[in-house]
């Protein structure tokens, strides 16, 4: 590229012209209801899901601290991902199920607000944190437990509107 070409802009919304890292600004975007749904699972030995079914880990209610920690996860992702826009979230759910069948517990977030940016980085934030907080409870009997299948399952709201994992649409 000669030096009187500007660089081509980034499908990346948090690089500029130039290729600098930045923060979006979003200050033009319509506030509109925006939503988003992640999940993930942690799988472990069949006896550390007896221990966390049954209520007796060492550490106490491991899906009720997990739950609690998925929320205060959500409330920080400003403070952990650089680029992420402080946002006033509504509404924050967590849903933690026991999979027998796999030795997992899933953690299921929704995140929601009425605002300028979308809060899939929250939702997947909290799935990310309320798993972490699954192994640090259990690690003293199950240093092998694997957090996996962590990914967006749906988006609403906002100017590109809805998006499911699956659709047919990108």
């Amino acid at each position: 590229m000669s030096s009187s070409e500007s660089p081509a802009a980034s499908p990346l919304t948090h690089f500029d012209a130039a290729g600098q890292a930045h923060m979006v600004d979003v200050g033009a975007k319509a506030e509109t209801a925006r939503v988003a749904v992640a999940s993930g699972v942690i799988r472990m030995l069949p006896q550390t899901l007896a221990l966390i079914e049954s209520g007796t880990a060492r550490k106490g209610d491991v899906l009720g601290v997990a739950r609690l920690a998925a929320i205060m996860g959500a409330k920080r992702t400003a403070d952990l991902i650089p680029l992420c826009h402080p946002i006033a979230l509504t509404r924050v759910s967590v849903d933690l199920s026991i999979e027998r069948e796999t030795c997992a517990v899933r953690c299921t977030a929704r995140a929601e607000t009425h605002g300028r940016t979308g809060v899939e980085m929250e939702a997947l934030t909290a799935v990310q944190v309320g798993l972490l907080t699954v192994y640090d409870m259990c690690k003293a009997v199950d240093r092998g437990m694997t957090i996996t299948d962590v990914r967006l399952l749906e988006k609403h709201g906002g100017k590109s509107g809805d998006w499911v994992a699956g659709s047919a649409t990108p």
